[in-house]
């Protein structure tokens, strides 16, 4: 099962030998989309793969940037939150091809930034600067309005 936010949507079984980078189970920080799609392009224009996978629910409401396990322990960063998995399905392989959902049902979760085309998991303290970063552009954005 994939979770992001409060959207939860039956994709397979996870499988302990396949998952995330080396196998491990991973933390997931949830964001606002707008916010979230501002970190990963901040992320990327660093040059270093310093962005890990990054998924998004099925209604573009929130992204999910894999993380280490055990950050969700130290994380409080506002408008975001960080899930601690302990192992309960979060060994992400490469999610299979999707039908498109039906006429007016929710589509999906799937990967924004799939494991192999993004870096390892996302370091929390590069993740944390970059949401920051991005809420101050929204915010700057918002006021020129």
């Amino acid at each position: 099962m994939v979770e992001i936010g409060s959207q939860s949507t039956e994709r397979h079984a996870p499988t302990p030998e396949a998952g995330t980078p080396h196998g491990e189970v991973c933390d997931l920080v949830t964001v606002p989309v707008r916010q979230g799609l501002e970190a990963v392009d901040i992320l990327r224009r660093g040059g270093a793969p310093v962005v890990g996978p990054v998924l998004h629910d099925g209604a573009c409401h929130t992204l999910g940037f894999l993380v280490p396990p055990g950050t969700a322990e130290g994380w409080d960063m506002p408008g975001s939150a960080c899930t601690q998995t302990s192992g309960r399905g979060l060994r992400i392989p490469e999610l299979p091809e999707l039908p498109e959902p039906a006429a007016g049902g929710a589509r999906p979760a799937s990967w924004l930034l799939p494991p192999g085309d993004a870096g390892e998991v996302t370091d929390p303290a590069v993740l944390r600067e970059a949401l920051g970063q991005a809420a101050r552009l929204i915010e700057a954005a918002d006021g020129c309005r």
